[in-house]
């Protein structure tokens, strides 16, 4: 069997398609699957550091708010798409896939399109209670759509296509060992912050995340692992050297964590954004959290995705509206006083996680 998975933006969008891929080799080992997506993305270094085969389209969304700069990428991405589905129709040519796969960005777009039109078995897997552009339009044309949420069907054409089955994990999110996680990062006894804001990154949450470093410097008691995202290009650095703090074994900043599942496992309490993949790995791994939704997406989503785990009483929900120095840390040393609140959030959090997604995926793909 030959599957081609498209994947892109984000590490929302391409984890699941790993996810997908690792459970159709564990059921049929002598499957061949290649990934779609942008080289100058970060699905090519994701997809290729887990031993898969990748092919290069290049899309990219159009910008809404029409400066001169915005105006020349619309350029740069009418060209891009007029060039994407002969690119896409030559590499399907090519592998002859008997599936093809999306798992959301706007590269899935032209891959997808192209097999439907070929008559090649297409499936769609939206993350997210409010889906993509991508992903609505792609509901017309392919066999089967896997949604998170039932909320996202209303949104689909062609409903009864539509299977609800949760968002896909990664095996090593899933078989991450917590005591042999905290054993390798050395860290046993001690209360283990892991934060982030996205692949990104989240400039509101890396603020927060300064003022949470201030108020724990000097604890060695407390382990932070922070996760800038890639857009922050040296600014939190600049902010513990301006404030002559050293990182240690004790404080740790990242611009990407590819081994997350290992200091997911390891940690006590995760700080984080909202993201539909992010809350089903936490519910997935059974850990307490403190959630800042994203105000900048479609229909509030985030906020939506983060009361599944906060009104449950897994999580301590905080609005960027209401994020401040004092909020951050009033939501950490609540938690930090009392450990077994932390215990019993982390045990709650694992009633949210659908544990099934990945085999309802796979009974119901062509194979």
């Amino acid at each position: 069997m030959k599957v081609i998975i498209a994947a892109g933006g984000t590490a929302g969008h391409i984890n699941p398609g790993l996810a997908i891929a690792q459970n159709i080799k564990e059921h049929n080992p002598n499957s061949e699957i290649i990934f779609v997506g942008r080289k100058s993305g970060m699905e090519y270094n994701l997809v290729t550091k887990a031993g898969y085969g990748f092919r290069h389209i290049e899309v990219t969304g159009f910008q809404r708010k029409l400066t001169m700069k915005n105006i020349v990428r619309n350029i740069v991405t009418i060209k891009n798409l007029v060039f994407s589905y002969s690119k896409a129709r030559k590499i399907i040519n090519d592998f002859r896939p008997d599936i093809v796969i999306g798992t959301g960005g706007y590269v899935s777009g032209p891959i997808v399109l192209q097999a439907s039109k070929m008559g090649i078995f297409t499936a769609i897997h939206e993350q997210n209670a409010f889906p993509g552009v991508t992903n609505k339009i792609l509901s017309k044309s392919v066999n089967k759509v896997f949604l998170a949420t039932e909320k996202a069907k209303k949104y689909m054409y062609n409903p009864e296509k539509c299977i609800v089955c949760g968002n896909p994990v990664r095996r090593e999110i899933q078989e991450a060992n917590v005591e042999l996680s905290r054993k390798q990062l050395g860290v046993e006894g001690k209360t283990v912050i892991l934060s982030f804001g996205g692949s990104l990154g989240a400039k509101a949450i890396n603020d927060a995340m300064k003022s949470l470093v201030l108020h724990n410097n000097g604890n060695e008691n407390i382990v932070h692992y922070h996760v800038v995202g890639r857009y922050d290009e040296g600014e939190f650095e600049s902010f513990l050297t301006s404030n002559n703090i050293k990182q240690s074994e004790n404080l740790k900043v990242f611009e990407y964590l590819y081994d997350i599942p290992k200091y997911m496992a390891a940690s006590d309490i995760v700080i984080s954004r909202c993201g539909a993949l992010t809350i089903s790995e936490i519910s997935c791994i059974g850990k307490a959290s403190i959630l800042i939704p994203s105000p900048n997406v479609s229909e509030n989503h985030q906020y939506y995705n983060g009361k599944v785990l906060s009104d449950i009483g897994s999580a301590v929900m905080i609005e960027e509206k209401d994020l401040n120095q004092k909020s951050i840390v009033e939501a950490f040393d609540n938690l930090y006083s009392d450990v077994s609140k932390i215990r019993l959030m982390g045990e709650k959090a694992k009633q949210a996680y659908k544990a099934d997604c990945l085999d309802i995926i796979y009974s119901n793909l062509k194979v």
